[in-house]
Protein backbone atom coordinates (compact mmCIF):
# COMPACT_ATOMS: atom_id res chain seq x y z
CA UNK A 1 0.00 0.00 0.00
CA UNK A 2 1.06 3.56 -0.60
CA UNK A 3 -0.26 4.63 2.84
CA UNK A 4 2.38 2.72 4.76
CA UNK A 5 5.55 3.99 6.37
CA UNK A 6 8.46 2.00 7.77
CA UNK A 7 9.43 3.04 11.30
CA UNK A 8 12.34 1.13 12.85
CA UNK A 9 11.55 -1.91 10.74
CA UNK A 10 7.80 -1.77 11.43
CA UNK A 11 5.50 -1.31 8.47
CA UNK A 12 2.56 0.75 9.78
CA UNK A 13 -0.35 1.67 7.57
CA UNK A 14 -2.41 4.78 8.23
CA UNK A 15 -5.31 2.74 9.60
CA UNK A 16 -3.04 0.79 11.96
CA UNK A 17 -1.40 3.97 13.21
CA UNK A 18 -4.76 5.67 13.79
CA UNK A 19 -6.12 2.61 15.59
CA UNK A 20 -3.10 2.48 17.89
CA UNK A 21 -3.43 6.16 18.68
CA UNK A 22 -7.17 5.81 19.37
CA UNK A 23 -6.64 2.77 21.62
CA UNK A 24 -4.02 4.60 23.67
CA UNK A 25 -6.27 7.64 23.98
CA UNK A 26 -9.23 5.45 25.01
CA UNK A 27 -7.23 3.49 27.60
CA UNK A 28 -5.85 6.70 29.12
CA UNK A 29 -9.37 8.20 29.31
CA UNK A 30 -8.54 11.09 26.99
CA UNK A 31 -11.45 10.22 24.71
CA UNK A 32 -14.86 8.88 25.67
CA UNK A 33 -15.66 7.07 22.41
CA UNK A 34 -17.30 3.75 21.84
CA UNK A 35 -14.91 0.90 21.02
CA UNK A 36 -16.57 0.78 17.58
CA UNK A 37 -15.21 4.26 16.84
CA UNK A 38 -11.82 3.40 18.27
CA UNK A 39 -11.46 0.43 15.92
CA UNK A 40 -13.21 2.10 12.97
CA UNK A 41 -10.00 2.73 10.95
CA UNK A 42 -9.25 -1.01 11.02
CA UNK A 43 -12.87 -1.93 10.30
CA UNK A 44 -13.06 0.49 7.38
CA UNK A 45 -9.79 -0.81 5.96
CA UNK A 46 -10.99 -4.41 6.31
CA UNK A 47 -14.33 -3.56 4.74
CA UNK A 48 -12.75 -1.86 1.73
CA UNK A 49 -10.40 -4.81 1.21
CA UNK A 50 -13.31 -7.23 1.39
CA UNK A 51 -15.31 -5.12 -1.06
CA UNK A 52 -12.42 -5.11 -3.55
CA UNK A 53 -12.06 -8.90 -3.28
CA UNK A 54 -15.80 -9.40 -3.85
CA UNK A 55 -15.79 -7.06 -6.86
CA UNK A 56 -12.82 -8.88 -8.40
CA UNK A 57 -14.54 -12.24 -7.84
CA UNK A 58 -17.75 -10.97 -9.48
CA UNK A 59 -15.76 -9.59 -12.41
CA UNK A 60 -14.00 -12.93 -12.87
CA UNK A 61 -17.26 -14.91 -12.74
CA UNK A 62 -18.96 -12.57 -15.21
CA UNK A 63 -15.99 -12.71 -17.60
CA UNK A 64 -16.04 -16.55 -17.44
CA UNK A 65 -19.77 -16.64 -18.19
CA UNK A 66 -19.32 -14.38 -21.22
CA UNK A 67 -16.73 -16.71 -22.75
Amino acid sequence: MKNSKTVNGLNLSLSTLLTLIFVVLKLTDNIDWSWWWVFSPTLISFGLSLLIIVLIAIFMVVSEIRK
